[in-house]
């Protein structure tokens, strides 16, 4: 389970990273070389879901998608210095149980 979590991470990480290199290039005037190494990451991101040893795609991608929200507030808040509301934390705490439901509600 830590691997999975650890695999989780890096990917989100590595989206967002990848994406906020690539807002930077386009949206703040920097280097050409900001858009190049974030779409870069982005294409290494597009690789990283799939060391998962889960084996569905759908739900790999869906508990990941909740993953996402919780590391694009904590990244607003670090990178950003943006300070998440309540309602930032209600709703990464809500996206947290439904990644948990996904990757491991009891299946038959």
């Amino acid at each position: 389970m830590a691997i999975a979590i650890l695999i989780f991470i890096v990917a989100g990480l590595a989206e967002i990273g990848g994406g906020y290199l690539v807002w930077l290039w386009l949206r703040e005037s920097r280097p050409l070389w900001y858009g190049i190494v974030g779409a870069i990451i982005l294409v290494v991101y597009g690789i990283i879901p799939t060391l998962q040893k889960f084996p569905s795609f759908g739900r790999v991608y869906a508990a990941y998608g909740g993953v996402f929200i919780i590391l694009a507030v904590l990244w607003g808040w670090l990178v950003d210095k943006k300070m998440p509301d309540i309602y930032d934390w209600a709703g990464a705490l809500i996206c947290m149980v439904g990644v948990s439901v996904i990757l491991w509600a009891p299946r038959h």
